[in-house]
This record gives C-alpha cells, sequence and structure tokens, in this order.
C-alpha cells in the first residue's frame, strides 16, 4: 500500500513546517529600526532558533508553533536588559508580527524568508 500524504495545517506536503528557515526581521522601535536574522527549526509544536542582529545574538530554546502561528522570548542585554515577548504570523515567505517590551510598549515586527 502506498503511503499517503495527509494535509496537517501550517506543514507543507513535505512535512516540513511551514515557519522553519531563515528570515530577514526588522523591528520598528523606538530606537529605530532594529535589524535582525532570525533562523527557525521546528520540533512539533516547539521551536528553537537563534537571533542576530544589531542587539546581539540570542538562542531562542522555548518558542511555540501553532499552524502559521508563533510565539517566543527574546531576552536582550542593551540598551538594557530586558525579556522580549514576540508573535508572529507567518503566510509563505512573510513573517508579521509584534514584539512587547513591557512598560516600553509593542512594536511591529516582520520578515522576509530568505532560505
Amino acid at each position: 500500500m502506498a503511503n499517503a500524504y495527509i494535509a496537517t495545517p501550517g506543514f507543507k506536503e513535505n512535512g516540513v513546517s511551514e515557519v522553519d528557515g531563515n528570515w530577514d526581521c526588522v523591528v520598528e522601535s523606538p530606537l529605530g529600526e532594529q535589524s535582525f536574522t532570525f533562523t527557525i527549526t521546528t520540533a512539533g509544536d516547539r521551536f528553537s532558533g537563534h537571533a542576530k542582529g544589531t542587539l546581539g545574538s540570542i538562542d531562542i530554546p522555548d518558542g511555540l508553533v501553532t499552524g502559521n502561528q508563533l510565539a517566543w522570548s527574546m531576552p536582550v542585554p542593551k540598551p538594557m536588559p530586558l525579556t522580549l515577548r514576540c508573535k508572529a504570523r507567518v503566510d509563505g515567505d512573510t513573517l508579521e508580527g509584534e514584539v512587547s517590551a513591557g512598560i516600553f510598549g509593542t512594536f511591529p515586527v516582520r520578515g522576509t524568508r530568505v532560505a
């Protein structure tokens, strides 16, 4: 009997998550646009990743995936120590969402898949 592919929301036909990949992202913050590269690797309903940009390099060990929705935290050391709470939606090769910086507000994030 041949294997049949069953479509699962958030996954491509080859079983790879629609959110996996390398992304060029920008957060529109009060400090100006903050660019970073974002690598996402899913495992079930979780993802690990890495963000590297103007504010440094951060591992993301505890991201959550629900279909094409992402949620994760990023501790940033500067300009002052702070944990950013992030959520985004992936639509094809586009990522859009928001970054919450606690008392400093919430800012848009957008990205484009590069690989």
